[in-house]
């Protein structure tokens, strides 16, 4: 049987750390930025963690 390939969008989408735990970007972040505060646009440049209730599905489109 071939090997399974990964997701190619989940790949580019999703950072894994040294310690297995998964990164995501936020949305809402690439254009009409005049309207929302200097904060919030702070908070969506950081990169959040993935919720553990997904983390398992996502390790698996990824290949892991």
């Amino acid at each position: 049987m071939p090997k399974m390939k990964s997701h190619s969008g989940a790949k580019k989408r999703v950072k894994v750390t040294g310690t297995g735990r998964l990164r995501r970007g936020h949305s809402f972040r690439s254009h009409l930025l005049e309207g929302k505060s200097s904060e919030r646009k702070r908070r969506l440049g950081r990169e959040a963690d993935i919720h553990e209730t997904q983390a398992k599905r996502i390790k698996k489109l990824m290949g892991m």
